[in-house]
């Protein structure tokens, strides 16, 4: 039975968000200061708020499941995190803090035209939409177990509490509650990890010993010639890929290199978030792991009917954490989702604004643009709740958003590197690179969705192959064109 002091503790946090992101409505008087937030955050409240962008309820929830139900082979995903950052910092960010627009993709329509920026932006938006019904689908699962209430109007009252602080508070008001809910759910996963430990009859030491007599602290296999499974090599380039994409093209990155005083202060943001990662995505593959163990001391503890990997957690944390704790896991939780979901809402009405209206309607007058900018926040958050809602008969969350996220944003980062490396590509050449990957990216997705034959690539590898397409393709298509005009 869920005790009064859990509800007090969750809603007190919160509503205390919710209002603290919202306090900041007033001071964003221009559309320069709601997407930039005036630009002089320091730099340690960006690096936290891009930790928390990062782990998101997907890492909080889902990364637990995959852990719980397999292994630690989706934590190879995080390690390929560094090598991304030291190319973000070296090369991404000074490239962006020199570009005269915000968005991320004003670089792609210098380079090859209207179409390319019109493209690589929509991907994102798709991309955004996705993950934020996904986070908002997460982020009910505690709240549904909590109040017994009905899931789909968990997903409604949640989605509106995000939208609502999103929309009002800007980019100052996302990134300092970011850095607060990052500090929040910390302190949460870790409480957790340590009650579970001393939890054990054995002592925390039975925790690893059962983890390690059914392997689950396996990165997977390291054959060099399969792609069709999750090898820890197909992992590492997946995330290699997927995390290059992050600070190199994704909006929700790119936003925060603006938000810092310098160019050193936003390096700085990104070295302290990626070291921070590491250790904190791998404590929830480790509260997975622990869970494992700890229900197969305690088997009379999970329901007789079984439970879904995703739902252990959130089951553990109503049923079997101390009351008080229980609302500290609930908002920790809550502050994983909120702050996510808030970055896309925030980011994607930039991305509405910079590459849809301001095109179109060049002369409107700043509170315009600053209407539009709020409207397309509603929008895109309302998008995301519906999606929560068609979450919710998903068997596993972490592995059907890495999918969607490898198809819809499968060849943003192949056409941005071919203009950033090949400065003689032009217009023609990255447009066939384009439709050649895009094909690549269908052929590839089309196999699971329509329950053909293996083609004996991983989904995971979507991307990587969109990518490298586009790029290569793109870049052949430069060199023929340039002999043949020699010739």
């Amino acid at each position: 039975m869920i005790e009064i002091i859990d509800l007090v503790v969750f809603f007190a946090f919160t509503i205390g968000i919710v209002f603290l992101g919202a306090s900041f409505y007033h001071k964003e008087t221009s559309v320069s200061d709601y997407i930039r937030g005036g630009g002089n955050i320091p730099s340690w409240v960006v690096g936290l708020s891009i930790l928390s962008t990062y782990i998101s309820s997907i890492s909080y929830l889902g990364n637990p499941g995959m852990s719980y139900e397999h292994n630690w082979n989706p934590f190879v995903f995080d390690l390929a995190i560094p090598i991304a950052a030291w190319i973000a910092c070296r090369y991404f960010v000074p490239f962006y803090r020199n570009q005269d627009s915000i968005s991320t993709y004003g670089f792609l329509e210098k380079r090859f035209g209207r179409w390319a920026r019109v493209y690589a932006s929509f991907c994102y938006l798709l991309t955004q939409i996705a993950r934020i019904g996904t986070i908002i689908f997460l982020l009910a699962l505690p709240m549904n177990m909590l109040l017994g209430w009905n899931i789909i109007t968990v997903i409604i009252l949640t989605s509106i509490a995000i939208i609502f602080y999103a929309i009002l508070g800007g980019i100052r008001g996302v990134i300092w509650t970011e850095a607060i809910q990052a500090t929040i759910m910390i302190i949460g996963a870790f409480t957790c990890l340590i009650i579970i430990f001393f939890e054990m009859p054995e002592g925390p030491q039975q925790v690893f010993s059962i983890a390690i007599s059914n392997h689950k602290f396996s990165l997977g296999s390291f054959s060099l010639t399969d792609f069709s499974t999750s090898t820890f090599w197909v992992c590492m380039i997946y995330g290699i890929f997927v995390n290059l994409q992050n600070f190199g093209v994704d909006q929700n990155y790119v936003q925060r290199y603006h938000t810092t005083n310098t160019l050193e202060e936003a390096r700085r943001a990104v070295k302290q978030s990626t070291w921070t990662l590491i250790p904190v995505a791998g404590m929830f593959f480790l509260i997975g792991t622990s869970l494992y163990s700890y229900y197969q001391v305690h088997t009379n503890l999970l329901p007789s009917e079984g439970i879904k990997s995703d739902y252990v957690f959130p089951y553990f944390i109503v049923h079997q954490l101390p009351h008080g704790i229980t609302g500290l896991l609930i908002a920790s939780i809550f502050a994983a989702g909120m702050s996510t979901v808030a970055t896309g809402i925030t980011s994607s009405s930039t991305i509405v604004l910079t590459d849809y209206v301001k095109p179109l309607l060049p002369k409107a007058k700043e509170w315009h643009y600053l209407a539009i900018l709020k409207i397309s926040g509603l929008i895109i958050g309302l998008l995301g709740m519906c999606i929560a809602i068609l979450m919710i008969n998903v068997a596993n969350i972490l592995d059907a958003w890495w999918k969607l996220s490898s198809i819809f944003s499968g060849g943003m980062l192949g056409l941005f590197l071919l203009g950033f490396v090949s400065k003689r590509a032009c217009n023609v050449d990255a447009a066939i690179g384009t439709i050649c990957g895009i094909l690549i990216i269908a052929w590839i997705s089309a196999f699971e969705w329509l329950h053909l034959p293996n083609p004996h690539i991983h989904n995971y590898l979507t991307i990587v192959c969109g990518t490298a397409t586009i790029f290569l393709i793109g870049f052949l298509a430069c060199h023929l064109r340039i002999r043949f005009k020699n010739a």
